[in-house]
């Protein structure tokens, strides 16, 4: 008999991966169901983008093997959109490591930087591939809470009160996912002044600075001296809807990019040469495109909040990306049989808070990445 690793038994089948399995098992039955769970954008990237990528897959070198650090070209365009996008200046020569999603990134640092024993610092709630990754490499975890009250952001006098000898990273990720919460400048400061003083390294994952964000789009790199101890993730997926083709990047100074290149080195052969292509048509379209997209969200999130207030939860106004995340306050207030009831009752999946960890039991996000038709269908059902 073939045993698997013991280290596999601190992970399990990601959560969306089985509900879909159940999902399916509904749609078997005939039963439509709408999700109302994952964040996946419905929606067509720019205009031109797709006939860009059509293009270049014609060319006689598309189908070769690729550069591991991307053609120059995708390197100079993700350099000048962090410029106009974000007012931070990025040394496209040596600052820049383009993913294949930025979600591989999170494999990548952490193997770079991570021996089993450390410790890292992961939000909770938060994205559960941050611990997922921590485990599977055999590092211990240290959740440092986020609460509704302090507006989802890190207790730096509490976290100052630990041990912090043995951390190695420190994860965080604003527009917050899933709350949706932005964080201030002066917090953004104060976290980058604590990773310093405990020499953490501080990964910001920051995917979501462009949806319905009323804020100035925040880089970690807007900070100044935040090169020195952090590295910022960022993906194409929900700004430009291209979440299938995988393009994200790391951005960091020149000693952090070459150590995680000897590990993604290792694991892919390039980026296809014509998914670069398309990246860089999206990239160098001008910032009003956030405009109209959001626009449309606008719409979906007016529908969403509509179920929320029929439903008595309770949401903010304020929050960014494309998700609405909302408080139960009704008799059953516990997430995952809310979420089961309701599938069951209405053919509709939300997502159970706790999948983000235990500060997000007692509540439930709901994804905007549906038409606004099968919204308003999702409303009738809840409604009627």
């Amino acid at each position: 008999m073939i045993v698997a690793a013991k280290k596999m038994h601190q992970v399990s089948e990601y959560f969306f991966s089985k509900k879909m399995k159940e999902i399916n098992h509904f749609e078997e039955k005939g039963i439509k169901i709408i999700n109302l769970g994952i964040g996946n954008p419905d929606l067509l990237p720019p205009k031109g983008v797709i006939h860009k990528m059509k293009k270049a897959s014609e060319l006689k070198h598309a189908n070769t093997y690729q550069s591991y650090i991307g053609i120059e070209e995708l390197r100079n365009a993700i350099s000048n959109w962090y410029g106009k996008a974000y007012q931070v200046d990025v040394d496209p020569k040596n600052e820049i490591l383009p993913l294949m999603g930025s979600k591989e990134g999170i494999m990548h640092i952490s193997m770079s930087y991570l021996d089993k024993g450390d410790q890292v610092l992961i939000p909770n709630p938060g994205y559960p591939t941050y611990s997922s990754i921590s485990r599977l490499l055999e590092a211990e975890i240290i959740y440092y809470n986020l609460y509704e009250n302090e507006n989802w952001s890190p207790n730096i006098h509490l976290l100052e009160k630990n041990n912090l000898n043995k951390v190695k990273i420190m994860w965080v990720n604003y527009p917050h996912m899933p709350t949706g919460a932005t964080i201030p400048f002066d917090k953004l400061e104060e976290i980058i002044l604590f990773a310093k003083r405990n020499r953490i390294l501080l990964v910001h994952d920051n995917p979501y600075s462009f949806i319905l964000n009323s804020e100035r789009p925040l880089s970690i790199f807007n900070v100044k001296g935040a090169k020195d101890i952090a590295l910022e993730l960022n993906s194409l997926s929900k700004s430009y809807n291209i979440p299938g083709w995988r393009v994200g990047m790391i951005i960091g100074k020149k000693e952090f990019i070459q150590n995680i290149l000897k590990v993604k080195s290792q694991m892919d052969s390039g980026m296809y040469y014509p998914i670069q292509i398309g990246a860089i048509e999206a990239m160098n379209h001008d910032l009003k495109w956030f405009e109209k997209l959001n626009k449309e969200y606008i719409q979906r999130r007016k529908i969403i909040w509509e179920i929320c207030d029929y439903l008595n939860l309770k949401y903010t106004k304020k929050s960014s990306g494309i998700f609405v995340w909302a408080r139960i306050t009704g008799p059953e207030k516990n997430d995952r049989v809310w979420s089961d009831e309701f599938l069951k009752n209405h053919h509709i999946f939300i997502t159970p808070g706790r999948v983000f960890g235990n500060n997000g039991k007692g509540y439930v996000r709901f994804s905007m990445c549906c038409p606004v038709k099968i919204l308003e269908q999702a409303k009738n059902r809840i409604f009627s």
